[in-house]
């Protein structure tokens, strides 16, 4: 035994002999080319299946973003679009409303010109019905009245008429001294 340690000493333990390292290389290789001819495509495949999907997970992802972000777009353009229509309904409904209140109000106006028209004529009828009568009345009492103060009835139509005209005329000039 003395000898093999001899022989064997210090860092040669470590190092293997030459012929393990040839048949560890063999083996390796071995291994190398059965891992590189059945594992690695199956491990690629898998690793290239993952890929896909999360690429197309990505894809699927950035499509319906793009589609949120049309949408989006969309949507605020209508929203725009609906406020702005709104606003001219309001506006048209506020122009409808002043149109139909002046229209209302001139109609009005010329209702309460017509009924104010309407009671000026007949005022203004009533008043000539009334003078008329009253000229009537104020001719015949005038006639009696002169008849009486004569003393004798006054006989003829046309001197009848002449007092009464120049009576109501006197009446007429009292009335107009105090206006």
């Amino acid at each position: 035994m003395t000898t093999f340690a001899e022989e064997n000493s210090g860092i040669d333990l470590f190092i293997p002999k030459t012929y393990d390292i040839f048949w560890s290389l063999i083996i390796l290789v071995i291994l190398a080319v059965f891992f590189y001819k059945f594992f690695l495509p199956r491990f690629q495949k898998i690793f290239d299946e993952r890929a896909e999907k999360i690429q197309g997970g990505m894809d699927k992802a950035a499509a319906a973003e793009k589609e949120a972000a049309e949408a989006k777009k969309k949507y605020e353009d209508q929203l725009t679009q609906a406020r702005v229509q709104a606003s001219k309904i309001r506006d048209d409904a506020r122009a409808e409303a002043s149109h139909i209140i002046a229209d209302a109000r001139t109609r009005a106006e010329q209702e309460a010109a017509q009924v104010s028209a309407n009671a000026q004529r007949s005022i203004e009828s009533q008043q000539q019905q009334a003078l008329v009568s009253l000229k009537g009345e104020v001719g015949s009492l005038s006639v009696a009245l002169a008849g009486k103060i004569l003393g004798k009835q006054l006989e003829s139509d046309a001197v009848q008429s002449d007092m009464i005209d120049s009576v109501l005329g006197d009446l007429e000039s009292e009335s107009s001294d105090k206006n």
